[in-house]
């Protein structure tokens, strides 16, 4: 029974935080990648991040934040928000859910606490950025 109630499985779908330069300062951008054929419509993410800090050993959480983006054409990117290099010491998830001729997709996408550094960045091709990305 719980199998009828898991939606589709999201393919081709990818969320990069990626860095770029802007008037001298480093800066960070979460994208949402399509890699898919088809339209993306009604995309709504919601963003939080969550962890331990580890001087104090109390549980952080970040406000979640939501952003919509109304449509996503085959093989396009769109930004969804800035990132500060504050929050990379915890785990932050994007929850996407979306519509695609009449059947809505979602899926988690986490990047772990300390993940997002420059030791593993690389090339985003689609957006020709340093980055680190999860599909």
């Amino acid at each position: 029974m719980k199998e009828n109630l898991k939606g589709p499985k999201v393919e081709n779908v990818a969320v990069a935080i990626v860095q770029t330069e802007i008037d001298g300062a480093l800066c960070y951008y979460a994208y949402l990648i399509s890699q898919r054929d088809d339209i993306m419509e009604g995309i709504i993410i919601a963003s939080t991040g969550y962890g331990e800090n580890t001087k104090t050993g109390e549980t952080v959480r970040t406000s979640t934040l939501r952003h919509c983006i109304e449509v996503l054409l085959p093989n396009e990117a769109g930004k969804i928000e800035s990132i500060m290099p504050e929050v990379f010491g915890l785990s932050n998830e994007y929850w996407v859910s979306f519509w695609v001729n009449d059947v809505m997709y979602d899926k988690r996408f986490v990047f772990p606490a300390e993940s997002i550094s420059p030791s593993n960045m690389s090339l985003v091709p689609s957006l020709g950025l340093q980055g680190v990305i999860i599909k």
